[in-house]
């Protein structure tokens, strides 16, 4: 089969930025990850076998001086030392460990610095979308034609009432060619557009520099996860926000607030942080809902809602997210980022519901031991980790 992965730059922008802010402020912490897959999926025989010869192929993949150039170019707040780093930077398939069992369900893990372990979970949960639909034969299923003009319909529906969207599905996408095909109608789409909305751009790196958009993301629930795993989950947010701000000085100013819910991040986000950060990512809970404690919070802080980005990305397709438009118009500076949605939407093709997750974290490789760590959200059905952990966690936290 071909190689899945050839660009070292087809993963999320967030991941990038994350693995800089761990640079800088965590060198030494080490980490396990756990692959789950939400569907208890059974893979075809010989799944495994394929997924571990695909990892393998990743140590061949290195970024490109172009790729260098486009994000120095687009990517100004990420430090000029963080490109030496990637241009030395090698993929190891020695911290990845694969299984499938005699039922077919599939086993991942990684464990590793830190550093170099974040760079993989987009990229392998990628291999393994796109992996299964291959070896299913669902992929000479796919009409590409018809999907280019069906994301081209997606994005004028989302422009004409004002919608301000991005891609953000490379991890669940059925095919490299599938995100490409969005990105690409999507784009041809807006440049056409007189309409008052807007597409942004997309948080896959290279396809952002292949259709001279923006990358756009900030960080996942890993970053906070990482940190309460070391510190305790009362004060992830209030460290997280502290540390990323230390590290980009203002830029990429959009908060992930949900890794423990609303209330415990209500508690961390001081008057300082509301007003130095651009505004918060909702990604998870009832949308409304949300947002409404938001506004409430920034209003009891004095600070005026409609000066605030409010970025939208739990699980949306184009109607949830032209309903929340009219609800959040003249509340905020509502945005979407729009994933599975985008580019693994084909009649009859189920998407899979599958995640990678940080599992532990020790503060550096020199501990014996890891500590588990967990994440909550505003979902309980988006809880990961382990039960006990989860309890413990829910507990410091005065969750029911």
């Amino acid at each position: 089969m071909h190689q899945i992965i050839r660009h070292f730059t087809d993963d999320d922008l967030y991941k990038f930025t994350m693995c800089c802010a761990v640079i800088e402020n965590y060198p030494r912490t080490q980490v396990k990850y756990r692959f789950n897959d939400r569907d208890n999926t059974i893979y075809p025989p010989g799944f495994a076998a394929e997924l571990t010869r695909q990892i393998k192929m990743l140590e061949d993949v290195v970024i490109t001086d172009r790729e260098i150039d486009f994000m120095r170019r687009r990517c100004r707040y990420i430090p000029s030392w963080f490109y030496s780093f990637l241009k030395g930077f090698r993929y190891d398939s020695r911290w990845v460990t694969v299984a499938q069992d005699r039922d077919g369900h599939l086993s991942v893990e990684f464990e590793g610095s830190w550093s170099n372990t974040i760079l993989l979970e987009v990229k392998v949960l990628a291999i393994i979308s796109e992996l299964y639909y291959m070896m299913t034969c669902v992929s000479e299923t796919l009409d590409y034609e018809g999907y280019y003009r069906r994301s081209w319909n997606k994005a004028a529906r989302l422009i004409s009432e004002g919608c301000m969207f991005s891609d953000f599905g490379t991890r669940r996408r059925a095919s490299f060619r599938s995100q490409d095909t969005a990105v690409r109608a999507m784009k041809d789409c807006d440049s056409g557009s007189g309409g008052p909305g807007h597409f942004i751009g997309t948080s896959n790196v290279y396809l952002a520099m292949k259709y001279n958009l923006t990358p756009v993301g900030t960080m996942a629930h890993e970053f906070i996860c990482a940190i309460a795993g070391m510190y305790g989950p009362q004060m992830a947010n209030f460290l997280a926000m502290k540390t990323w701000a230390n590290t980009y000085r203002g830029a990429l100013g959009t908060f992930l607030y949900d890794t423990y819910g609303w209330r415990i991040f209500s508690l961390n986000f001081s008057e300082d942080y509301a007003n130095m950060f651009k505004g918060l990512r909702v990604d998870s809970g009832d949308n409304r809902r949300q947002l409404d404690m938001i506004i409430e919070k920034y209003r009891s802080l004095n600070i005026d809602p409609l000066t605030k980005q409010i970025v939208f990305s739990n699980a949306l397709d184009v109607d949830a997210a032209i309903e929340l438009q009219r609800y959040a118009a003249g509340k905020c500076q509502p945005s979407y980022g729009i994933g599975t949605h985008f580019t693994n939407d084909f009649p009859g093709v189920k998407p899979m519901n599958i995640v990678i997750k940080l599992l532990a974290v020790k503060i550096t490789e020199s501990w014996p031991f890891y500590f588990e760590t967990c994440k909550l959200s505003e979902d309980q059905g988006k809880y990961s980790g382990n039960p006990a952990t989860v309890r413990r966690f829910m507990e410091a936290l005065h969750l029911r």
